[in-house]
């Protein structure tokens, strides 16, 4: 067992060990989902230094996407965002992932952050715009990313192109599967009006927003200037279900916090059992924003996660 992991029973009740100050090493069957932990109390962790990228936008078939890409020899990460977010959210990995040797990109999906909108007529799918994105940048292999809703696009991007991903990385998200059984069971998570409550309830984690407030607000910050233009229409490429993730040959990290109100872990292991081969890392006290909430347990377990699966 690695240091920073504790492997869960069979009955679903994990076992808490203390965070030592090392890189977690994964090799968990799904079938031994671990939980990552750390100590108390949970400290405000600063924003690093960025490392230079380039801006620019994207002229793709049928849209123009905001993006940025800290170029580079290395191995490519390519992080999509959730539905909160935009190109601009990830800066607590940007500087990270490149000091590690890698090639860090980000864009905006259409309707967010300075990218066109999706048009009612020809919406196109936002795995087709993330394809075009990765030939127009040369990416020939990668590392994809998605985080909630840009999870679900990395999954419809990982059926379409399994030949481009160096691995799969999905981070606190439903997953799209259309699944009479799992749409229920996500139904039955939201009551009524969830879908109105302040994002940053139902997004960011009440240990966060305790710990953190000026965080909390700059998470905020980020929330509401993400989305500028019309961002709804784009189907999926693929049909997403069980019987689709068994063929998925893509080396899969599921990873989550334990209070996510969308994604709670059961719904984490659920997802991931039915991904061959698929990994799952669970973290204590974090919401929907893993990325932003706990970039330090975030960070080290993609960093990883990758290492065991570059060319």
């Amino acid at each position: 067992m690695s240091e920073g992991a504790s492997h869960e029973p069979s009955s679903g009740i994990s076992r808490r060990l203390a965070l030592a100050a090392s890189v977690l090493v994964l090799g968990a069957a799904v079938t031994h989902p671990r939980t990552a932990m750390s100590a108390e109390p949970l400290s405000p962790i600063p924003i690093p230094p960025q490392a230079p990228a380039k801006d620019g936008i994207a002229v793709l078939p049928g849209t123009r996407l905001s993006y940025w890409d800290t170029g580079g020899n290395g191995e490519a990460i390519l992080l999509l965002h959730p539905a909160t977010g935009s190109a601009r959210i990830w800066s607590y990995q940007q500087p990270v992932f490149v000091k590690a040797g890698y090639r860090v990109i980000a864009y905006s999906r259409r309707g967010y952050g300075g990218s066109d909108p999706v048009p009612k007529d020809n919406p196109g799918t936002a795995a087709g715009d993330l394809h075009n994105l990765a030939d127009m940048l040369g990416l020939n292999k990668f590392h994809l990313v998605g985080s909630a809703a840009g999870g679900g696009i990395a999954v419809d991007y990982a059926h379409s192109h399994p030949e481009r991903l160096l691995s799969l990385v999905i981070a606190c998200a439903v997953g799209g599967v259309e699944d009479k059984d799992y749409v229920e069971l996500t139904a039955r998570l939201r009551p009524k009006g969830f879908d109105e409550m302040p994002p940053t309830f139902r997004e960011v984690s009440p240990a966060y927003r305790a710990a953190n407030p000026a965080g909390t607000d700059a998470w905020a910050a980020l929330e509401r200037t993400a989305i500028t233009g019309n961002r709804l229409g784009q189907p999926p490429a693929n049909k997403i279900s069980w019987a689709s993730l068994a063929g998925v040959k893509v080396p899969t990290l599921v990873i989550g916090g334990e209070a996510d109100l969308y994604v709670p872990p059961p719904m984490l292991r659920l997802y991931a059992s039915h991904i061959p081969g698929a990994e799952v890392v669970t973290v204590p006290e974090a919401g929907h924003s893993l990325y932003w909430e706990r970039p330090d347990i975030f960070n080290r377990t993609l960093l990883a996660f990758f290492a065991k699966h570059r060319r």
